[in-house]
């Protein structure tokens, strides 16, 4: 298939800190090609900026390969843009046509305040996982791997849900601002396998708290996290959440 360079019109969200008040600044890009990615595109804009002489557009980068998690745009309405299961990184320009208009925001949640621009605070996922997303067992090498048998169905169940990358793209597209598909799949990577034992009760319970406490809404069951997550992260996750901390809340002491 041809590709060819495209114009389009940016609407994007400048925001120069978490207490000042922010609004949509509309820019001009020419000549982009299709072959690149929306990151490359918004590098090209932030080029003829600085050549302007005006600041350039903060955005969130890391990897690039849609394995970190920072590319947390909001495009056109959606987390990551237009297509299914996949980052901004991987979102290509081909995604859109000559002329089109593009409005870029950042991530909308009480919990992830406005840094600058595009870039949120994302530190309450990390507080998150501080209060229990971990095991204290040693888990030893590689070639203990073997050791412990594991059913397979948990075992494919488990490493589903740990391929959340944490880019919050549930939060953002879910109308509370819910955290629950993030908490649930962290949790259910843990609690179906051997080594998250020791800490299974304790766990889900803080967890949930420190979520509660940093300002997250709570779940409808809207499905919203779901079509959104570039990982494709189950609601099932969150039903496994949900017994799992009926089961702590009735047996701990």
């Amino acid at each position: 298939m041809e590709h060819k360079s495209i114009n389009l019109t940016l609407k994007v969200w400048r925001q120069q800190n978490t207490t000042t008040a922010g609004e949509f600044v509309t820019y001009q890009v020419k000549d982009i090609s299709q072959e690149m990615s929306f990151l490359e595109m918004f590098d090209v804009l932030n080029e003829q900026l600085i050549q302007e002489d005006k600041e350039p557009i903060a955005f969130d980068h890391d990897c690039r390969e849609g394995i970190c998690g920072m590319c947390s745009m909001y495009i056109d309405g959606k987390p990551h843009g237009p297509w299914q299961a996949n980052t901004t990184c991987q979102l290509h320009m081909r995604a859109f046509n000559d002329g089109d208009t593009i409005t870029v925001e950042p991530w909308r949640a009480q919990a992830f305040p406005v840094l600058k621009d595009l870039v949120v605070d994302r530190t309450a996922f990390d507080r998150i996982i501080q209060a229990g997303g971990y095991v204290s067992v040693n888990t030893g090498n590689a070639v203990d791997g073997n050791s412990l048998p594991i059913n397979k169905n948990d075992a494919d169940a488990s490493f589903a849900a740990a391929m959340c990358i944490g880019c919050g793209a549930c939060v953002a597209a879910c109308k509370n601002s819910s955290a629950m598909l993030f908490l649930s799949a962290k949790v259910s990577h843990l609690a179906l396998l051997p080594q998250g034992d020791p800490e299974r009760q304790s766990r889900v319970v803080n967890m949930v708290a420190q979520m509660d406490k940093e300002g997250f809404g709570a779940c409808t069951n809207t499905g919203a996290c779901e079509a959104t997550c570039p990982k494709e992260i189950s609601l099932s996750n969150i039903a496994r959440l949900n017994q799992e901390y009926l089961i702590s809340s009735l047996t701990s002491n």
